[in-house]
């Protein structure tokens, strides 16, 4: 017999969570309520679900917060979570999928979108990063204990950078365009705006410090990460060094 995949809705409005969880039920799911952020605590540290319904606005701690704290947590860093809430700016969409969200969904929304959505993050739960290392150069990045380091001093970065960066180093040298590093990246069932990456990659650059110039933009095209500039970039630091 197949398991139901368990679905957490995290939801402060009893008729939208009763709403939810009919729908969920009818389609082969098995879900569970949570009001607020302690008993959507109580419910993970009960059992981990599949999926994670939460919506943004609750009672005491938000589901930014939370989602933030979660993708921290190595026990439920693995679990979807798709945020639900009534804020559809960019910048909040932007937030929503930096603290660690999946995918974002606007209310109101229809039944048949929050069920493809979810089944679209089911299909891809396998995850990409399941260890291992790779290296350009000094630059090194490691999945399975998510730390990325240069030349030997450890690099600070958001998950979504993390993820980015891990796909640009495995598929070095290549031009990427928007659309696919979306696509690779968030996976093709978010529907954000391909200026989304711009920020994304510029956050990269940041983190990255004097590696970033490895991350190239090419007009017209997108983004490459290249080890070109290495030579001249280990030049200069032997020049500063002596």
């Amino acid at each position: 017999m197949r398991t139901m995949p368990r679905v957490l809705i995290v939801e402060d409005e009893a008729p939208i969570a009763e709403l939810i969880a009919v729908n969920l039920r009818h389609n082969g799911f098995q879900p569970t309520w949570a009001m607020d952020s302690e008993a959507a605590q109580r419910e993970l540290d009960a059992v981990l679900p599949d999926v994670i319904l939460l919506d943004w606005m609750l009672p005491g701690e938000s589901g930014l917060s939370l989602a933030k704290k979660w993708r921290k947590d190595p026990r439920t860093k693995a679990v979807p979570i798709l945020m639900l809430t009534a804020r559809g700016d960019e910048a909040d969409r932007v937030a929503g999928l930096d603290a660690g969200a999946d995918d974002y969904i606007i209310k109101p929304f229809s039944t048949k979108e929050m069920l493809a959505r979810i089944r679209a993050v089911l299909r891809r739960r396998a995850p990409e990063q399941v260890g291992g290392s790779v290296a350009i150069g000094p630059l090194l990045l490691d999945a399975s204990t998510h730390r990325v380091s240069y030349d030997g001093q450890m690099l600070r970065m958001g998950p979504t950078e993390f993820k980015l960066l891990h796909y640009f180093m495995k598929n070095a040298e290549r031009v990427h365009s928007r659309g696919q590093l979306l696509d690779k990246v968030w996976g093709d069932h978010v529907f954000i705006e391909e200026r989304t990456v711009d920020v994304h990659v510029k956050r990269l650059r940041e983190a990255l410090g004097v590696a970033g110039v490895l991350i190239e933009t090419v007009r017209g095209a997108g983004y490459r990460l290249t080890a070109q500039p290495l030579a001249q970039l280990q030049g200069a630091q032997a020049a500063t060094s002596s």
